[in-house]
């Protein structure tokens, strides 16, 4: 069985049971301009994981195993969108109001959707999410249990939300997630480094940390 060297110890992973999540690597998170940017953040702290995701789709899409996009949004009318969620930020610069990109974090508008760069073939399934976690509102569980999947490889932003709500969620129902350390940003170094940590500590209370190269290394053999 193939096996990645991780933190805590090596994950093991079945070709037939194991799917790849990607995170909300979207345009209004990554884009310069963007609804990130406009909060203060910097960008490139999650645009570092655009080249590794690329080599890592790009053996992915060798295999059979199948491929999860996600994208946190709302629709229109913000019917999905909870009071206590849509005040967060400042006033013309929260979910909804007119951003670089189109009305921010909107479904169907530019910057809802995924960057150039990762965007799904044809027969991968994306996932819209109104929520931090993927389960959370979704049909997350129900396409799962139709693959069969079991385990989890957990790519995306940011690290410190949606990426540990949602491992933290697959948890809780019985998956185990090998997270990949440079495929996972973070705009606060801080909520990185700590994230990574809490995911992988006391044995792997939530799952596994690895870098993408050690995954690589098992899917070209």
């Amino acid at each position: 069985m193939p096996t990645v060297d991780a933190r805590p110890s090596p994950f093991e992973f079945d070709l037939d049971t194991t799917a790849l999540l990607v995170i909300d690597m979207q345009r209004d998170f990554l884009l310069p301009g963007g609804f990130g940017e406009s909060l203060g953040n910097d960008v490139a702290r999650l645009r570092r994981t655009i080249a590794p995701l690329q080599a890592l789709l790009k053996a992915w899409r060798t295999t059979s195993m199948p491929i999860i996009h996600t994208r946190e949004g709302h629709k229109p009318d913000l019917s999905d969108c909870p009071p206590a969620k849509l005040k967060r930020g400042a006033p013309s610069k929260r979910i909804g109001d007119a951003g670089a990109f189109g009305r921010i974090l909107i479904q169907g508008e530019y910057g809802h959707d995924i960057i150039d760069e990762l965007q799904p073939l044809n027969g991968e399934i994306v996932i819209d999410k109104p929520g931090k976690g993927a389960f959370y509102a979704t049909e997350l569980s129900e396409t799962l249990a139709k693959l069969g999947a079991k385990q989890l490889v957990v790519t995306g932003v940011t690290t410190e939300v949606c990426v540990h709500t949602t491992v933290r969620e697959a948890n809780d129902r019985g998956y185990e997630c090998l997270v990949l350390a440079d495929c996972v940003g973070s705009y606060f170094p801080e909520f990185q480094q700590i994230g990574l940590e809490m995911i992988a500590a006391q044995g792997g209370i939530f799952g596994w940390v690895a870098e993408s190269p050690a995954l690589l290394k098992e899917i070209a053999r």
